[in-house]
C-alpha cells in the first residue's frame, strides 16, 4: 500500500514541489493539501492519512498547535515538521506536541522521502545529535523545569522502569544512537531495541523524541549532562 501524505503550508509554489517529488515515488501519493492548521484539521477528520508534512509559521492555526490537536487524535497519522531555521523554538515546541521529527524545508529530495518512510515505519526522523543540540539550547525554556535538578516534574510510570531501562532512557537523552548505546552497555543492538520498545510502552510514548523531551521535563537529564546521581558513569542515555 503507498504512503498517503499531506502537504500542509501556505505557500502553494513549495506544496507543488513537495508533491512533484512525492508523485514520482511507487510507494507515496498526496492525499490531501492544506494553507493552514484549521485546514489540515480538517483534512484529518475526513481523509485517511498516513503521514504530514507541516509548516510551522501559518495564518489562522500555526502548526504547532495543529500537530498538538492532530497527535492528540487515537489514530493520529506522523507528523514531520518543515521549518525554514535550523534549531527554529516553534519546531522544538511541535515535537514536544507530539510530532515524530522536523527537517528544514531545503532538505535533500532523498533525505525527505527516506524520513517518510522512517516516521512511517515508527521510527522518528530526527538525528540523536540534533535532538541534543536543540535540547541543549531549548530545555531552559521548558515549562516544568527543563533545565533539570529538583525542580523537574514527576513523570507516572517512571518508577515502573528497571535499572537497565533507566540507563537507556538517560543514553537516549545524550544522543546515542543503538549501535552507541549497546557498545556502552555491552549488549546487542537487538537488546537496545527491545528495552526502548518497553520504555515507550511504561511511559505512554510515541517515539525517541518524546523520551528525550520527557527526560528533560523530570529532571533525569539537564541541558549539558545528566542530572545529579542518576548520571554517574555507566548510567548515561539512548536513542530508537
Amino acid at each position: 500500500m503507498s504512503i498517503r501524505v499531506m502537504l500542509v503550508d501556505d505557500q502553494v509554489l513549495l506544496r507543488t514541489g513537495f508533491r512533484m517529488v512525492l508523485a514520482a515515488q511507487p510507494d507515496m501519493e498526496v492525499v490531501a493539501e492544506a494553507g493552514d492548521g484549521v485546514e489540515a484539521l480538517a483534512a484529518v477528520r475526513s481523509t485517511a492519512i498516513d503521514v504530514i508534512l507541516m509548516d510551522v509559521r501559518m495564518p489562522k492555526l500555526d502548526g504547532v498547535e495543529a500537530t498538538r490537536r492532530i497527535c492528540e487524535r487515537e489514530d493520529a497519522p506522523k507528523v514531520i515538521i518543515l521549518t525554514t531555521f535550523d534549531l527554529d523554538e516553534y519546531a522544538f515546541s511541535a515535537l514536544k506536541a507530539g510530532a515524530a521529527g522536523f527537517m528544514l524545508k531545503d532538505v535533500p529530495p532523498g533525505e525527505l522521502l527516506a524520513a517518510i518512510r522512517a516516521v512511517h515505519s515508527g521510527d522518528a526522523v530526527v538525528a540523536p545529535s540534533t535532538t541534543r543540540r536543540l535540547l541543549d539550547r531549548f530545555a531552559p525554556m521548558l515549562p516544568g523545569g527543563g533545565a533539570g535538578g529538583s525542580g523537574g516534574r514527576a513523570r507516572p510510570g517512571l518508577e515502573r522502569l528497571t535499572d537497565r531501562e533507566r540507563e537507556v532512557v538517560l543514553l537516549v537523552a545524550q544522543g546515542l544512537s543503538n549501535g552507541e548505546i549497546a557498545a556502552r552497555l555491552v549488549l546487542s543492538e537487538a537488546t537496545v531495541k527491545t528495552h526502548v520498545g518497553r520504555i515507550l510502552t511504561k511511559l505512554e510514548l510515541r517515539d525517541r523524541v518524546q523520551v528525550v523531551v520527557m527526560a528533560y521535563e523530570t529532571g533525569l537529564v539537564r541541558a549539558g549532562g545528566p542530572a545529579g546521581p542518576a548520571g554517574s558513569a555507566g548510567s548515561a542515555g539512548s536513542a530508537r
